[in-house]
């Protein structure tokens, strides 16, 4: 036997292999992205309300999150191979349901189904660096998948609004069924033929599972909701018990029970608890920059999508830049030490975003997001190292699971809490600043836009056409000041990560239990057949 702990170097079939796994979480977390930039032109083609539009998307991300924890149990039920092959067949299929719905519930329904294939795609990619490679390849496999994995949301806009101008809405899906087939084919060729165990889908917990969906999806549409509602109003509230409810059950099923949906066990080992933990900050800073930056660009700027998108590739073109040095630091440095560098980097990134003015654009934000887009590599590679570098390979496919699933987590919350930022903050300042230009305040005259000799002599009240123009500067500039906030507050909470990273305990390269299991790895002969 050959265990991936001590192969000298992994074969060409094996990186195909990977590259073809890679293909598929790419284009699952690209897809994302791609519709969410263009709700409107799917929607209005559709006859889709704008009150329910945002479902297409919630219900993808809803199917994602209750998917991915259940990736661990399905992988030791179905191989590495089986549950890849299953879950890009079942995307693609889903992807050209999606172009061909006829309105909301056949879209919807498509949409959920696309989602819990997609979920399945990002840990297996993960899982496999850990069961597929010897150490030392181990951190270039890494790199390869973390940078597609932070770089889809980055081009995401950029396709998504290219094919909106040029092209029709089903598109945006059936953009999917050509790389999914190209992985498929090349996975079934060349993907390990490892042992599957069917039988333990019989022995799961589904009651667990039940708990763990519902719990979840709650949760998922709880922080869609509650930053337009306010939190304590009743349909948040109601949604934040039933997370609470479900979460107890699964919590408390989950220690007890011989096949659990989850191994919680595996949060006892220090390392992993704290890059999980590290992996959620991370989300938050992640998920909010993209979102910050859509928000500022659209709704204060007016760009479009595409010019979005362009504007957003400066970060994805820094990590490609970085990655093969990350890569030569990870071999030669502490993880946790590259860690905390990784989150006081980003962190500066973010805080470089909180002085924004209303008349930011691309030269003013190609600092930010260089200096964010090296910390998010160093984000990303070293703490997944830290996560499921020493794990035994059996135990691989539950810790990807979960390391993804915080991630995912810390973004759903991240963009919950600045949206309630900007909703909450943005009149707060516009009036503010609204009584300051009736102060005749030059200083807030600068910053709103207004020449200041249009601004209204101290006692005049303003005439009602001048009130008219500058409204919308003044909704502008709050809406601004309001994103800056949240800029600054999503990099304190990232910051946190220097603080929980000197409780890791330092390790080495070497996996502990490095042997591997038939039904997760075998020889190297076994793999390549």
């Amino acid at each position: 036997m050959s265990p991936a702990g001590v192969i000298a170097s992994a074969s060409l079939t094996t990186w195909l292999c990977f590259l073809a796994m890679c293909l598929g979480m790419f284009m699952a977390i690209l897809d994302i992205q791609i519709v969410v930039t263009s709700l409107p032109a799917i929607a209005s083609s559709l006859g889709i309300p704008e009150s329910r539009m945002s479902w297409i998307q919630t219900t993808y991300l809803v199917a994602e999150v209750v998917a991915i924890p259940l990736t661990g149990v399905l992988t030791r039920a179905l191989s590495l191979r089986g549950l890849f092959l299953i879950a890009i067949a079942v995307f693609t299929v889903a992807s050209i349901a999606c172009a061909m719905a006829t309105g909301f519930d056949s879209l919807v329904a498509a949409r959920a189904v696309q989602g819990l294939a997609g979920g399945c795609l990002i840990p297996l990619v993960f899982s496999s660096v850990f069961l597929l490679f010897p150490v030392r390849q181990q951190g270039v496999a890494t790199t390869i998948a973390g940078a597609l994995a932070v770089l889809a949301p980055t081009l995401g806009p950029v396709i998504g609004g290219y094919i909106t101008e040029t092209a029709t809405w089903p598109w945006l899906f059936l953009v999917n069924v050509g790389p999914g087939i190209v992985a498929f084919a090349v996975a079934a060729r060349f993907a390990p033929r490892t042992g599957s165990n069917p039988a333990l889908l019989r022995q799961l917990d589904w009651m667990a599972v039940v708990c763990l969906a519902v719990g979840l999806g709650a949760l998922e549409i709880a922080l869609k909701e509650a930053p337009a509602h306010g939190w304590t109003s009743p349909v948040s509230l109601a949604l934040l018990a039933t997370f609470a409810i479900a979460a107890a059950g699964f919590f408390a099923r989950s220690l007890r029970h011989a096949m659990p949906v989850v191994d919680l066990r595996l949060m006892a080992d220090r390392n992993f608890s704290i890059a999980c933990a590290s992996s959620f900050l991370f989300g938050i800073g992640l998920f909010s920059a993209v979102y910050l930056m859509s928000v500022f660009l659209a709704l204060v700027r007016d760009h479009g999508p595409l010019t979005i998108g362009t504007i957003m590739l400066v970060t994805g073109a820094t990590q490609l830049f970085i990655a093969p040095l990350v890569v030569q630091l990870e071999l030669r440095y502490d993880a946790r030490y590259l860690t905390a560098l990784g989150f006081g980097t980003f962190a500066v990134g973010l805080a470089m975003s909180g002085w924004q003015t209303r008349m930011t654009d691309f030269d003013e934000m190609f600092g930010a997001q260089v200096v964010r887009g090296v910390g998010i590599m160093l984000c990303l590679i070293p703490p997944t190292r830290l996560a499921l570098g020493m794990l035994p390979a059996a135990r691989v496919p539950d810790g990807s699971a979960l390391f993804n699933l915080m991630r995912n987590l810390g973004g759903a919350i991240g963009i919950a809490l600045v949206d309630t930022v900007i909703w909450q903050r943005t009149g707060h300042h516009a009036n503010a600043l609204a009584d300051k230009l009736r102060a005749a305040d030059p200083v807030a005259a600068k910053f709103v836009g207004i020449p200041l000799h249009l601004l209204p002599a101290p006692g005049r009240v303003p005439t009602a056409e001048e009130v008219k123009l500058a409204e919308p500067l003044v909704k502008a500039a709050g809406l601004t000041m309001a994103i800056n906030e949240a800029w600054l507050l999503v990099a304190a909470i990232t910051a946190v990560g220097l603080v929980i990273i000197p409780f890791a305990k330092r390790q080495g390269h070497t996996p502990v239990g490095s042997e591997m299991p038939a039904k997760l790895g075998g020889t190297r002969t076994q793999q390549i057949r």
